[in-house]
C-alpha cells in the first residue's frame, strides 16, 4: 500500500467534496451578511440562553445567538440528511469508550476557548480572510493534534482482531 493510500484508505474524493461544501457555505454566509461562522461562538452564544454568567452575555453573544441558532440547526440537519442519503440510516459507533470521547471533547472546548476560537472559525474563516492570528491558530492545533497522537499511539497498546 502506498503512502498516499495508507492516509486515505477510504479514499479522498469525499474529503474533498466536504471540504467544499463546507468553504461554500461559510463563503455564502459572508458574502450574503457579513457574518464569520466559527462553532465556538455558535456555543457561547447558544449558552447565552440559559447561563447569565457575564461571558456569555456579551452583547456579542446575546445579539448574534439567533441566526447562530439556526445555523447550528442547519449543521445538525446536514448531518442528518448525511445520515439517512449516505448512511443509509445504519447506526454509526465508535470502538472508543465514552470516558475519552467526553475528555476529548472536554479538552477540545477547552483548547477552543483558550484559542479564541475552534479549528472552524480559524482554519475555515480565519484563513479564508487571510488573518495572520488564525494561521498562528491552526498551526498550533495542527501541531498539538499530530503530537498527541502520536504519543497516544505509542503508549496504548495496539487492539488485537
Amino acid at each position: 500500500m502506498t503512502s498516499f493510500q495508507s492516509l486515505f484508505p477510504f479514499g479522498w474524493q469525499h474529503y474533498l467534496l466536504g471540504g467544499v461544501l463546507i468553504g461554500t457555505g461559510v463563503a455564502l454566509l459572508f458574502i450574503c451578511t457579513g457574518r464569520v461562522g466559527g462553532m465556538s461562538s455558535v456555543f457561547s452564544s447558544t449558552w447565552s440562553y440559559v447561563l447569565q454568567r457575564p461571558f456569555f452575555q456579551q452583547p456579542r453573544f446575546v445579539g448574534t445567538r439567533g441566526w447562530r441558532l439556526v445555523y447550528a440547526a442547519g449543521l445538525v440537519l446536514g448531518a442528518a440528511v448525511w445520515w439517512l442519503g449516505l448512511a443509509g440510516g445504519a447506526p454509526q459507533s465508535t470502538g472508543l469508550p465514552a470516558w475519552q470521547l467526553l475528555l476529548g471533547g472536554f479538552l477540545v472546548g477547552y483548547g477552543a476557548r483558550l484559542g479564541n476560537g475552534c479549528t472552524s472559525g480559524h482554519g475555515i474563516c480565519g484563513l479564508g480572510s487571510l488573518q495572520w492570528p488564525s494561521l498562528m491558530a491552526v498551526l498550533t492545533f495542527m501541531a498539538t493534534a499530530f503530537l498527541t497522537a502520536n504519543l497516544f499511539a505509542w503508549a496504548l497498546p495496539t487492539p488485537q482482531p
